[in-house]
């Protein structure tokens, strides 16, 4: 039988402390691991814990001080050691501040073995209820507050924490929050995923049943997610929509990412370029700082561009004719090269991912 799995997020070590805490008592016959990085010293500490106390504490030093090696070195063998060992009933996985807890899940779908032993049952992500609308949209850095998880980890705590939101199974603020940040944290979440005020609201019958639905998931966190996005009732908060079949022109897009990627919002989804026809791109941006890589191909879907973009106040009234000058027009001849378009820093070569 698999034990069930819950995976705690977050970027603020004190809402996932706490949310910690009130998992444990959910789950009374639950361990409880928690890992920490310290990136300047390459160090990873577990600590595992049951309601009667400290179970064991470890020490590693990681080759390279990231998620990846942790995930890979310690999380997994010491959760398959956990599930395998028969005392508890249930797993509580408190990950690293600022680990995305979709990397583990990715390594428990693909890894056969560990899922002989262990399902992931629900992903909660814990949020400070004192400033979520300035984590979620502001422009810090998780290493501006000292969350890093790697010396080289260049992350916006935005960007970081609304992927957590769009992840989770369950939201989970630390305190209260004013209707505003509530509202933005609501219309960033999967629809129908519980958003509680304090960790009290959590119930373990929950937790372990079928909360973490790979379909319903990957429909809403996905790049290229096409389905209609449901009605926006959210007090003092906006979103805007932008669609179009066409490509972004190249060129332009360069020069003018700071349109619709700069600015405190949210602004996820794909695009995709006339030099590379056959690749969805990813745009993945909060606060002011923006991804862009190579998501996957189009396969036999036909191409399409969009981005969402969510925020607090007013929409800016330039969004949408500013992703309107971005696209290619109708009939419109591009100057741009077939063998270089200038996003090979971010894609590769175009005769690597036509």
């Amino acid at each position: 039988m698999r034990v069930p799995l819950v995976l705690l997020a977050g970027v603020d070590p004190e809402a996932m402390a706490t949310a910690m805490v009130g998992l444990q008592f959910s789950l009374p016959e639950a361990v409880a691991v928690r890992h920490e990085i310290d990136p300047e010293r390459g160090l990873l500490t577990r600590t595992v814990s049951d309601l009667s106390g400290i179970v064991e504490t470890h020490e590693t030093l990681l080759e390279h001080a990231c998620v990846t090696c942790a995930i890979r070195e310690d999380i997994l063998p010491t959760l398959e050691r956990l599930a395998r060992d028969g005392r508890w009933h249930s797993i509580v996985a408190h990950l690293p501040v600022g680990a995305e807890a979709g990397h583990l899940c990715a390594a428990l779908t693909w890894d056969t073995r560990l899922a002989r032993f262990l399902r992931v049952a629900t992903v909660v992500t814990a949020l400070s209820g004192r400033h979520p609308v300035r984590d979620l949209v502001g422009d810090d850095l998780l290493a501006d507050r000292g969350l890093h998880c790697a010396p080289d980890d260049r992350r916006g705590v935005g960007e970081v924490l609304a992927a957590m939101v769009e992840y989770a199974d369950a939201l989970v603020l630390d305190g209260d929050a004013d209707p505003v940040a509530r509202s933005l944290v609501a219309a960033l979440a999967r629809p129908g995923v519980a958003l509680l005020d304090g960790a009290h609201g959590l119930d373990g019958g929950q937790l372990l049943g079928g909360l973490h639905q790979r379909a319903h998931r990957d429909g809403w966190t996905s790049p290229t997610r096409s389905d209609p996005l449901p009605e926006l009732r959210a007090e003092g908060v906006w979103r805007v929509d932008l669609r179009s079949p066409r490509p972004f022109h190249p060129e332009r897009l360069l020069e003018s990412l700071e349109l619709l990627g700069g600015g405190a919002h949210r602004s996820r989804g794909c695009f995709w370029l006339p030099t590379r026809p056959g690749r969805a791109v990813e745009w993945d941006g909060a606060g002011g700082q923006l991804s862009i890589g190579d998501h996957a191909g189009w396969g036999r879907r036909t191409p399409f561009t969009r981005i969402v973009l969510t925020g607090v106040g007013v929409a800016p009234a330039h969004l949408r004719d500013a992703f309107a000058d971005l696209l290619v027009a109708d009939g419109e001849r591009g100057s741009w090269s077939a063998s270089e378009d200038g996003f090979e820093p971010w894609l590769g070569p175009i005769r690597e991912v036509a």
